[in-house]
């Protein structure tokens, strides 16, 4: 049996309840999610719809091939293309109940975001089934994370819940490949490429060209309007390049061709971020509008984007003991955005000389955290100077002589919010 994430059994028990919201199904690109939610359907009545797919025919869980459709004939994926599928799936639905009352039936629609204005029709689909009684199960699923939050919070306010699937952790690539935590650390959580690894330049170009490019030119460029595209690939690959580093962003601009202000930079880091490529944590405050004016700490969202922009291979990243501390931190702070909810928040504090690699929280809760690298690092003062002007936090110390690096990766944020 292949390894299944916890959202299969998430979307499972899902299915298994009276249908009251449409789930939405969303993450960045090639991190599995179409392949979860097609385990979970097995076995049960549905219909799947590939929007970017123009030459498959359209089939089903009762093995009907002979219908014709968009999937066969090319037709746009427009409003009319998906109400017209939608009422396919609705005599789908009662044929289904009719054989079956108790059964379920799900459609599903994968890339939704390619569709225009699909959050509006599909508010009008949905409240229509509603109104008829047709409890029929819908599963949205997008690789945009920014466009499908704008059609959610557009339209479907109320009418959705999300299960968000985010880069795969350690224990997940472990479990699944048989990572050790090295090469988790530079291969980081790709579950397509993990077949390279043995092929590193094989595993880089997959990396750069399937997963890095298409990210960029078509879950961005193509969805959002972005007035400076080579600026925006030149800051994400600065970025990847100093993950780990606070930099201010009046001193990016010039390493940046045609820059423009810092509100551009700031703007197209928070695009990366949505796309889950690369964020900018902000200084710990309590004051928010502080945090936003602090300069961003860069840190890439999977540990491979920061690898596969460099020349080093594994034996040499692993040889240079600046770089392989840099990139150990960025893992661990990819696991903690990655894993972090709503309601959490991953910071960083500096106050010279002394500075704390994360600080998490959440409306009542504080942690600070510092990385050690190594057992010749010196005094870690850090904690203890966050901790004297903020009372009651807590002080986590990951790695040599606190927490194990393994340990750490096996939890998500909220754990760590956790009083000892």
């Amino acid at each position: 049996m292949s390894y299944q994430r916890a959202q299969v059994s998430e979307l499972r028990k899902r299915f298994g309840e009276t249908s009251r919201f449409i789930t939405i199904v969303a993450g960045p690109r090639q991190v599995g999610k179409t392949t979860l939610v097609r385990a979970a359907l097995e076995g049960i009545a549905h219909q799947f719809i590939a929007v970017d797919q123009y030459e498959a025919p359209l089939t089903n869980s009762f093995g009907l091939y002979g219908e014709t459709s968009a999937e066969s004939t090319g037709e746009p994926r427009n409003a009319a293309w998906l109400i017209r599928n939608w009422q396919i799936a609705r005599e789908q639905f009662k044929h289904a109940r009719s054989n079956a009352p108790e059964q379920a039936f799900i459609l599903v629609f994968d890339e939704i975001q390619k569709i225009p204005r699909w959050s509006e029709v599909v508010k009008g689909l949905w409240d229509a089934d509603r109104a008829a009684g047709l409890d029929m199960h819908v599963v949205l699923l997008g690789s945009s994370p920014l466009l499908m939050q704008k059609g959610l919070t557009e339209s479907l306010t109320g009418r959705y819940e999300l299960i968000p699937v985010t880069h795969w952790s350690f224990p997940e690539m472990h479990e699944a490949f048989d990572f050790t935590l090295n090469e988790y650390f530079f291969f980081g959580g790709y579950p397509g490429s993990a077949p390279f690894i043995r092929d590193e330049e094989r595993w880089r170009n997959y990396v750069l060209a399937s997963l890095v490019q298409p990210s960029i030119d078509t879950d961005i460029l193509q969805m959002v309007r972005v007035d400076k595209p080579a600026l925006l690939k030149q800051l994400f690959t600065l970025g990847c390049s100093y993950s780990g580093q606070i930099l201010a962003l009046n001193k990016v601009k010039g390493q940046l061709e045609d820059a423009g202000n810092e509100t551009t930079l700031a703007g197209y880091l928070d695009l990366l971020g949505n796309a889950g490529l690369l964020t900018g944590l902000h200084k710990y405050h309590r004051g928010v509008a502080r945090q936003r004016a602090s300069p961003p700490k860069f840190k890439v969202l999977n540990a491979a984007l920061m690898s596969s922009a460099t020349p080093y291979t594994f034996a040499q990243a692993q040889a240079d003991r600046s770089f392989w501390g840099r990139l150990a931190e960025s893992a661990l702070g990819a696991h903690l955005c990655n894993t972090a909810r709503a309601t959490e928040k991953v910071h960083y504090w500096r106050e010279s000389p002394h500075e704390v690699d994360f600080v998490i929280s959440d409306a009542k809760r504080l942690t600070a955290i510092e990385v050690k690298r190594g057992p010749t690092q010196g005094k870690l003062n850090g904690l203890d100077a966050f901790a004297q002007q903020h009372t009651g936090c807590r002080r986590l110390l990951v790695g040599a002589g606190g927490v194990d690096l393994t340990e750490f990766l096996s939890y998500p944020l909220a754990h760590w919010l956790e009083p000892v």
